[in-house]
Order: C-alpha cells, then sequence, then structure tokens
C-alpha cells in the first residue's frame, strides 16, 4: 500500500539500508555524551545548513516533536503574549498552548483563500513574537516567503516564529525572514515520527537568555548550553538523528526538490481543474500549500474516492477536524518516488 498521507507519511525507500547500518555500526548503542553522538550532532547540524541553506549562525536542536516546540516558545522565549497568525486546526492548537501560558496571546484568523494583508496587519507593542503557520496541514494552506519577510520587516523589535512542519526539506525556505523555525521529521524529511526539529537565530538566542526562564527539562536556555557542546538535555532519540543524517546526505539541496516538489503540484493542479467530479480544497494559488494538497466533496463521495484508491493500493491522508468528512488530503513529500506519483495521478484522471 502506497500511503499519500500527510503525517506520518511514506518513508524514504533506503529507510532499510540506514536502519541496518545504524545496528551495525553500534548507534543504537551509543551514549548521547559521547564523541560518537557529538560528532554526529555536528556533522547533522552542518548538512541542514548546507542542503536546507539555513544561515550559517543559526542554531539547530532536538526536541520529541513539533507539538512540544508549541509549549518551548511560550514557555522559554515570549515575554508578555504572542500574536498568532493562522487559518487552520493545527494554528488553532499552537494558539491554544500559548494562550495556556499567557492569557493575552491573540490571534488573527485567516481564510483559506485569503492572504494576509501585511500593509493594513496592526500588531500592538504589547507582543513581543508573531507566530505564523506556514503550511497548515489540516487545510491544504501557506504562507509564501515573501509575506513572511514583509511582517518580519514591518515588525524589527517583535520575534517571528514559524510552524514549518509539513514543508521544512519540501520547498525552499528563507530563514533569515524569521527567528525560529520548527518541523517533525515524518513529513517531507521522509522518516519515522519521534524527532523534532527546533532552528534558532542568534536573536533567539539572545531573547531566551533575556528571558530567564530555566529549571524545567524542556527550558530553551538548557537545551542551548547543551547544544553549544553539541549534546541533548535528555536522552534524545539518536536512531532518528541518525536516520536523518543519511537521508541528508543522499537528498539534493532544496532548491532541487523544491522544484520538484512544485512541478509535482502543477501536475497535480491540473489534473483535479481537468476533473468533472474533483476540487480542490484550496482555490487562490497563492494560499494553496505546495506539499499538500486537499480535495474537497459530499461525504460519501469522498469516502468513495478513498475506498477506490485504497482497491488500487494507495492510501489517500484523511481530512482533519471539521474538515474530516468533507475532504481528504494528498501529500506532495519528496520521499514519494515519480513511479507512484503517475500511479496516482493516472488514479485520479480515470476516477
Amino acid at each position: 500500500m502506497i500511503t499519500f498521507a500527510p503525517g506520518p507519511s511514506k518513508v524514504y525507500d533506503q529507510l532499510s539500508t540506514y536502519l541496518q547500518d545504524a545496528f551495525e555500526q553500534g548507534i543504537l548503542s551509543a551514549n548521547h555524551r559521547s564523541a560518537v553522538f557529538m560528532n554526529l550532532y555536528q556533522e547533522t547540524e552542518t548538512l541542514i545548513k548546507e542542503k536546507l541553506h539555513v544561515p550559517e549562525d543559526y542554531k539547530l536542536l532536538f526536541t520529541s516533536s513539533a507539538t512540544e516546540n508549541w509549549e518551548i516558545i511560550a514557555q522559554s522565549i515570549v515575554e508578555n503574549a504572542s500574536f498568532h497568525i493562522y487559518s487552520g486546526s493545527f494554528g488553532k492548537k499552537w494558539l491554544n498552548f500559548a494562550q495556556h501560558l499567557n492569557p493575552e496571546t491573540a490571534s488573527l484568523k485567516l481564510d483559506t483563500e485569503t492572504e494576509v494583508d501585511v500593509a493594513s496587519l496592526e500588531i500592538d507593542e504589547k507582543f513581543d513574537l508573531i507566530a505564523i503557520t506556514q503550511n497548515e496541514t489540516s487545510n491544504a494552506t501557506e504562507v509564501r516567503n515573501e509575506l513572511i519577510r514583509e511582517i518580519g520587516e514591518k515588525y524589527p523589535n517583535k520575534m517571528v516564529a514559524v510552524d514549518t512542519t509539513s514543508s521544512m526539506a519540501g520547498i525552499e525556505l528563507d530563514f533569515t525572514a524569521a527567528d525560529i523555525w520548527y518541523a517533525s521529521v515524518q513529513k517531507c524529511f521522509g522518516l519515522p515520527a519521534g524527532l523534532g526539529i527546533l532552528i534558532v537565530s542568534p536573536k533567539a538566542i539572545e531573547k531566551c537568555h533575556s528571558k530567564g526562564e530555566s529549571g524545567k527539562y524542556n527550558s530553551l536556555s538548557f537545551i542551548i548550553e547543551n547544544a553549544a557542546n553539541y549534546q541533548t538535555h535528555y536522552t534524545p532519540n539518536v536512531l532518528g538523528i541518525y536516520l536523518l543524517n543519511r537521508s541528508l546526505k543522499d537528498r539534493p539541496e532544496i532548491q532541487e526538490t523544491d522544484g520538484i516538489i512544485r512541478e509535482r503540484m502543477k501536475v497535480l493542479e491540473n489534473t483535479i481543474a481537468q476533473s468533472e467530479k474533483l476540487t480542490m480544497l484550496v482555490q487562490n494559488p497563492n494560499t494553496r500549500s505546495k506539499t499538500v494538497m486537499g480535495i474537497a466533496g459530499k461525504e460519501d463521495f469522498i469516502s468513495a474516492v478513498k475506498k477506490a484508491a485504497e482497491k488500487e493500493g494507495m492510501q489517500m491522508g484523511s481530512g482533519y477536524g471539521p474538515l474530516k468528512p468533507t475532504s481528504f488530503r494528498i501529500a506532495n513529500f519528496p520521499a514519494i518516488t515519480n513511479d507512484e506519483f503517475e500511479k496516482l495521478i493516472k488514479f485520479l484522471k480515470e476516477y
């Protein structure tokens, strides 16, 4: 069964080789304070910067998941309150986590077809961090790089944090446009779930030290302190970090992957546009995700399409939250092979 679910999603076919190598090299028993692990961490950070075009002075940190990063940001970075720009369920969940720790937290909820109007955007001085859900997995929307940069330039004294859970390693991101970026590896990285990635700028590190929050197991100051020596604040998912390292070595630089992903999405969009039965969940190309496609329809139709796909050996991703009965989602992630993608297109054209 080929899975097109947007997470956990299809892993790279080379994973079985990576796992066998990890076992034979003793990675599964490696101590996270050892030279073996510290070298692995340092090399992985170098690969992230090289392959994803992350600035040299940004720092790669490891957490348990993207979800944990919600709490870390609200707990260790935000001093007064954060202002959240979002359009769907995961952006709302980030907002709710932040509100639990900072009741003054506020938000701007966007319609799926509407881009944020930066010129008219007004964010009060009391908000010291702007939280942006760049790729909203639940409804297949995105915020373009250019808009993130415009927001940061309009509010240079505020921190900008960006959720790229379903886009990092799939499309090229402008990391210089924000201070905090995070993701999980079970989507565009093509790896098993269980590892979160948090990338922070020197400005974010300075803000963390300025706030001075400490004493919790996942206090960002504690994470950064350990990361300075290429160690982690807790016993990490060493296997997950090794798999990330190996897969990055085998992947091209992000501009090449970005080109493939965008070209595939064009084919997918054209296929749906020419269909008499299928309808894209997001009509505006400027707000439509490049890595997740949403298909909308009546509940019985959506169920029928998913069942027909399963008979052909393909699993579609269910809709999420309030959209679950009336949509399904298709992952356009790098681990999906050309043959698998062509099989998907053939199915959609003939349905």
